[in-house]
């Protein structure tokens, strides 16, 4: 992996990070409501939005500083990996707190006044383990939409 695109990727995997701690600093003290009203509307997905941003982009600079520390990166296809997942992470996570509060997914929260910390919390559990949530909605899909193929031919 060339140099300028290891760069490129730990810039953009910390600015991710940062931007994110940033923008929940923003929605709790209110600032971004202020600037924009239609946020109060959508709030709540947010903080899983940047709840999952925080833990994909957290787990993805470890693996890519562990990797650089090892002399690892030398595979050039790797930086969409870099890219990507924490993207997915992002939206992931918020469609799993989403399938856990409508009851397809069987975990129970605990309200704590008016905020979501459990859901929050699974929106970064979420996105920090990305792949293996991916893994496990992989099975449960399958199990859910599996059709009888025995029962067809006959």
């Amino acid at each position: 992996m060339k140099t300028w695109l290891k760069v490129f990727i730990l810039a953009y995997l910390s600015l991710l990070f940062f931007g994110s701690f940033i923008m929940v600093g923003l929605l709790w003290t209110g600032a971004l409501e202020k600037s924009l009203p239609f946020v109060s509307e959508i709030k709540v997905f947010l903080y899983y939005f940047f709840a999952g941003s925080i833990g994909g982009s957290l787990r993805h600079l470890y693996m890519f500083c562990s990797h650089y520390m090892k002399g690892e990166l030398t595979n050039y296809r790797e930086w969409i990996m870099y890219i990507f997942y924490p993207i997915f992470a992002t939206g992931t996570a918020v469609i799993a707190v989403l399938l856990i509060d409508s009851g397809i997914l069987l975990i129970e929260f605990i309200d704590y006044g008016e905020t979501p910390y459990a859901q929050i919390s699974i929106a970064f559990f979420v996105g920090f383990g990305f792949n293996r949530f991916i893994n496990k909605l992989n099975a449960v899909s399958k199990n859910m939409f599996q059709t009888n193929k025995n029962n067809n031919n006959q």
